[in-house]
């Protein structure tokens, strides 16, 4: 089975961590992230831009209309995403447990969501 994995931060605690405790954090995330795909169980995975640059679409009178931002107010965000394919729960999790949102980054509000995928096209 398929599962999307949601890497979330908050922004406001990202930006108020010291300036060398950000880059202690995210100099350990390659190795953790090699470390995931080695398992060869990783099918996608992508970093997200700052949500200054998103855009959101969202259905009115039967046409999209845009706006600036993520689409829900939260005061966490999708900072990544991965799927994984996973023989049951138990191993989804444990391969989403090697992701750097589910294992470092406390103070930045790190944390990630695991959701079974019903269907996938790739």
């Amino acid at each position: 089975m398929k599962y999307l994995g949601l890497a979330y931060y908050n922004p406001e605690k990202f930006a108020a961590m010291a300036p060398d405790d950000v880059q202690a954090l995210v100099s350990q995330c390659p190795a953790m992230d090699d470390r995931m795909r080695a398992t060869g169980k990783v099918l996608v995975a992508a970093s997200l831009a700052e949500t200054r640059d998103w855009v959101a679409l969202r259905p009115r009178g039967g046409k999209p209309q845009i706006s600036d931002g993520p689409y829900t107010e939260a005061k966490e965000v999708v900072g990544g995403l991965f799927i994984i394919e996973a023989n049951d729960r138990e191993e989804a999790i444990r391969l989403a447990a090697m992701h750097p949102a589910a294992s470092i980054g406390e103070a930045g509000g790190w944390g990630v969501e695991l959701i079974p995928m019903e269907s996938f096209f790739g």
